[in-house]
């Protein structure tokens, strides 16, 4: 069989049916890939520098020999490794899609080898760096958004949840984050992905939701140590806004439950995170209400100081008065929240 070449877009057609191989070194693969490809690299994070290092000072002929070197006792555990993840993804038939970083001599030698075994394999043309092209790309385009807003402690990511179970599209950026966005928002998440991997993750969300509009989250434009791509952030800040308006109790007893489960010293850790903001009065009052395991009395004066913050960012937006939409409940009940959220649109 011979190897087919295939673009970007092709690669975005075939990721939910075809195993995709990413053949960089581990490290590379680590900081950032394709989501849902496997790592299969041809070198070791060492090999990878020594051959670097030898193509630099002598040139590509000892470089490719090394590599050759390296590759030869690679070759029979490469074809085992690729036949049991398609035996674990129980794919009936043999076809695989290789890239590495340019789609260069790494990706080809793989893609001969796997060829020559007998597998229907696809070299993905400029490699991974194509891939990070096209997700870059995917920020600066118009899309049709929804946007869930309310203060803090108004269970919109869960709301989200629930539009989704009722068959709207939504994305949710603090899942794809691993952080809720304040300044308490790592805790209990797992460790954030790089930025480069979140925007992998994010570009695949937005080209497969935007057949229609979509639901997504009204988020400072940074979430933890992340940043939502300016050129999205200047297009969601451009859409209208459906903002639940609950009052001040219903949400401090809510985000009581939530975040008074973690040690004190994890919340104190992160009021001090943002003590400049804050004030030095309200975070020595915050803490010393923390110590005496007063979690609702800290949380009040953390939640008016975020609700201030969510007022100012909110107001920045230009014509507000033509893209807010207050939706006013009495309750955090997530289920019915979005229940009238769905007729509040419907009736529009």
């Amino acid at each position: 069989m011979a190897i087919k070449k295939i673009v970007t877009q092709d690669l975005i057609q075939l990721l939910k049916t075809t195993p995709v191989f990413d053949v960089r070194s581990p490290a590379e693969f680590l900081h950032a890939h394709i989501p849902g490809s496997h790592s299969l690299p041809l070198f070791s994070d060492q090999e990878r520098a020594e051959v670097g290092t030898l193509y630099k000072q002598k040139g590509k002929t000892f470089a490719v020999k090394q590599g050759l070197d390296f590759f030869g006792p690679k070759m029979k555990p490469i074809i085992e490794q690729v036949e049991l993840i398609l035996k674990q993804l129980k794919k009936q038939n043999s076809s695989v899609i290789v890239h590495c970083w340019r789609g260069g001599m790494r990706s080809a030698g793989v893609a001969w080898l796997l060829d020559l075994y007998g597998f229907d394999v696809f070299i993905l043309v400029g490699g991974y760096k194509a891939y990070r092209s096209w997700v870059l790309e995917q920020f600066s385009k118009p899309y049709e958004i929804n946007v869930l807003g309310g203060f803090t402690g108004s269970a919109k990511t869960e709301i989200l949840t629930q539009l989704q179970s009722k068959g709207q599209s939504i994305i949710d950026l603090e899942g794809l984050a691993h952080h809720k966005g304040s300044a308490f928002g790592g805790l209990g998440q797992p460790q954030q992905p790089t930025q480069e991997m979140f925007e992998n993750k994010l570009a695949l969300e937005l080209y497969y939701k935007n057949k229609n509009s979509f639901w997504l989250e009204d988020e400072s434009q940074r979430i933890g140590v992340l940043n939502i791509p300016h050129q999205l952030w200047a297009t969601i800040r451009k859409n209208k806004i459906l903002f639940i308006d609950i009052p001040f109790d219903e949400r401090l007893e809510l985000i009581t439950k939530q975040y008074g489960v973690f040690p004190v010293e994890k919340l104190t850790e992160a009021v001090l995170r943002i003590q400049k903001r804050f004030g030095p009065n309200e975070t020595k009052m915050t803490i010393a209400f923390l110590a005496a395991n007063n979690i609702k009395a800290a949380f009040e004066l953390l939640l008016r100081y975020y609700d201030r913050e969510y007022d100012k960012s909110m107001h920045k937006r230009e014509n507000l008065e033509l893209l807010l939409k207050k939706i006013t409940s009495s309750t955090t009940d997530v289920q019915k929240n979005a229940i009238t959220i769905l007729q509040t649109i419907s009736n529009q």
